[in-house]
């Protein structure tokens, strides 16, 4: 069956948002797409819409005017407009989620490498241009590691000084080009002195990637 095609309208695309105004004629449909962001769609008009899902699935949407409501991003499907008038509705993307979600994911994937004690997958995170700030050192920001080279050489280190490691309770959160990690780190170093402490990484980002990985660790007394 060939459809119409649903008319947008963009209004509003920054480094925030995404609005766009969707109209349909009855039986118009957007064709198949995937979101790459969250978004909430703001009916300007009442209607029905059909949903065509992955697999052959159907649904239905009854729309309200003036009554929002959210989805997440990774959706997948074709709407079409099922009622005999045409409707219309606004569909505002927070475009700016994808980066966040984006750059958390490297953190996930970053924090998994420390658990792996590989060094290849965690500069696999870091960008080009990268740097390290150790939680200890002479200088008031720790020890500083500039460049590839210096970074892996340290991440290295790291490893070989604490042939037991593990990195656990983790929690990761990006807001704009600020990273937190917050872990608790338990190890063994290579004297046998054991370390259960509690820390947290500021991160700075370059895309999608990581510039800066700043650690800071409690120290325990008695």
């Amino acid at each position: 069956m060939t459809r119409a095609k649903a008319e947008p309208v963009l209004h509003i695309y920054d480094d925030t948002f995404r609005v766009t105004e969707w109209r349909f004629a009855p039986g118009a449909e957007t064709g198949w797409h995937v979101h790459g962001h969250d978004y909430v769609i703001v009916p300007l008009t009442d209607g029905t819409l059909a949903l065509e899902n992955p697999g052959g699935a159907q649904a239905q949407a009854h729309l309200t005017q003036g009554v929002p409501y959210s989805r997440r991003t990774g959706v997948e499907h074709n709407v079409i407009n099922a009622g005999a008038a045409p409707l219309a509705f606004l569909e505002v993307e927070t475009v700016r989620d994808h980066a966040a979600h984006q750059r958390r994911d490297v953190l996930v994937r970053f924090m998994a490498a420390w658990n792996a004690r590989d060094v290849d997958a965690l500069m696999d995170c870091m960008a080009a241009d990268c740097a390290f700030h150790a939680s200890a050192g002479p200088l008031a920001q720790g020890t500083q590691y500039q460049g590839r080279d210096a970074v892996r050489a340290a991440y290295a280190a790291m490893f070989d000084q604490f042939p037991q490691a593990a990195w656990t309770e983790d929690r990761h959160s990006v807001l704009g080009e600020i990273g937190v990690s917050e872990w608790r780190f338990v190890g063994t170093d290579r004297s046998g002195r054991q370390v259960d402490v509690q820390g947290c990484d500021l991160f700075r980002f370059d895309g999608d990637l990581i510039a800066l990985k700043d650690s800071y660790r409690k120290a325990r007394t008695g």
